[in-house]
């Protein structure tokens, strides 16, 4: 008997709601919220010890009472999402996770299909608000359904880029490593630490008090509202968006064999009849939906959003650093300063050899790829993301000459206050 196209899909997203029900149903824990004493009764003689017994009894939610600050990093690859995210690393009070929906993506949806990407990666959407809700609570067991081969006792050597968390690179964690090692490579993490015990990352995860998350996995702002509104979190976002002509760029240089066609289009001028247009589009209709989404400022985005270009970022990274950390209510410590000193000043030669690398120079980097994309490409590129570039202030180019014209910014002054 045959089967229709249609069917065989139908029967792929059923079995992955099903590998998604049975992992809530084996993983989920009963949820009590902890009582905090109100301050406004203490006059009238309440009994605070009361309140920690309650707490004691129900540790999973206790530390939550300090309200500790969740951020996200919302982005998409190669926007310089590796680099915001190690604007919180460096902070010794935050704990930073990096990208831990990919293990979501690889057990529901190992392989991504380019005509049913849009189905699948919504189909993603419950399990990773379920599990950015565990993490940003310091349930870091809930990984543990994610990961393959799934961890025993709690211990694993499998966390995708485990070694991009300083957190997961020092004491409690790996005490093979210190602070006074200074700036710990990814790779030594990898090397010195041993396996990765998911009970002390919890621990250290409790010990700090803001939990910071970057993910290139979740395509709008509108798909966190529900993590927004929850009230056991504190949950800011920090979205991240790059001029889509540079972020089409960066990816075909990194991504060679994904993005094979676009780079025969670059090198004879010809554009394959089969290219596939949603590697841009996709990116282009995502962001003009999340930032029309932010900048009409809804009330359950109020003090919950921040809207940050990459080439802001690049160009004055102090400066707007100062301003993310001011937004979020943080403490802008010499670690994080002196890490920016060192890594926005790096050979563009060098970072390239380093796909997923944070050392650069920023501000050369900003626009660096109008030297790198053809006029033919550039053009196709404004046409069909005209809205997002108007929206964000990236200014189009008309001409060969100008698109190699250094020396004219494309990148419109442009101020995006966020919404408090």
């Amino acid at each position: 008997m045959q089967c229709s196209w249609k069917a065989v899909i139908l029967l792929a997203l059923v079995s992955i709601a099903i590998q998604y029900t049975a992992i809530r149903t084996f993983t989920a824990k009963p949820f009590h919220m902890c009582p905090v004493p109100n301050p406004l009764n203490c006059g009238l003689g309440q009994d605070v010890e009361s309140f920690d017994r309650m707490c004691d009894e129900y540790p999973y939610f206790n530390y939550n009472s300090s309200r500790k600050t969740h951020i996200l990093i919302l982005a998409t690859t190669r926007s310089g999402s590796s680099f915001v995210g190690q604007l919180f690393n460096q902070h010794s009070d935050v704990f930073y996770l990096f990208e831990p929906l990919y293990h979501v993506q690889t057990t529901l949806i190992p392989h991504l299909s380019p005509s049913r990407y849009a189905v699948e990666r919504r189909v993603m959407l419950g399990a990773s608000r379920d599990l950015l809700r565990s993490l940003y609570n310091c349930d870091l067991y809930f990984l543990e359904s994610y990961i393959k081969p799934q961890p025993a006792n709690h211990t694993t050597d499998k966390l995708f880029r485990r070694g991009a968390s300083k957190a997961l690179c020092s004491m409690p964690v790996c005490d093979a490593l210190s602070p006074s090692d200074g700036n710990i490579e990814e790779g030594d993490c990898v090397r010195k630490c041993a396996s990765l015990n998911l009970t002390l990352a919890t621990e250290s995860c409790r010990e700090r008090r803001h939990v910071a998350i970057k993910t290139v996995r979740i395509p709008e702002v509108n798909d966190l509202k529900a993590l927004i509104e929850d009230p056991r979190l504190n949950l800011k976002v920090i979205q991240l968006v790059r001029d889509p002509r540079g972020i089409l760029s960066s990816r075909i240089e990194t991504f060679r064999d994904t993005y094979r066609l676009w780079r025969i289009w670059r090198a004879t001028g010809r554009k394959p009849y089969n290219l596939d247009l949603t590697q841009l589009t996709t990116v282009c209709d995502d962001f003009l939906n999340s930032v029309s989404t932010g900048l009409s400022r809804p009330p359950w985005l109020r003090g919950r959003y921040m809207l940050v270009r990459y080439e802001d970022l690049a160009r004055n990274p102090l400066q707007k650093t100062k301003e993310v950390y001011e937004f979020l209510g943080l403490s802008l410590e010499k670690s994080v300063v002196d890490w920016i000193n060192n890594n926005t000043r790096g050979n563009n030669d060098m970072s390239a050899k380093h796909k997923y690398g944070t050392l650069r120079d920023s501000a050369a980097n900003a626009e660096s790829w109008r030297l790198k994309l053809s006029h033919d490409i550039v053009d196709y590129t404004q046409t069909v993301c005209q809205h997002i570039l108007d929206e964000l202030g990236y200014k189009a180019v008309n001409s060969p000459d100008e698109l190699k014209n250094m020396s004219l910014s494309l990148i419109e002054d442009k101020t995006f206050i966020p919404f408090l």
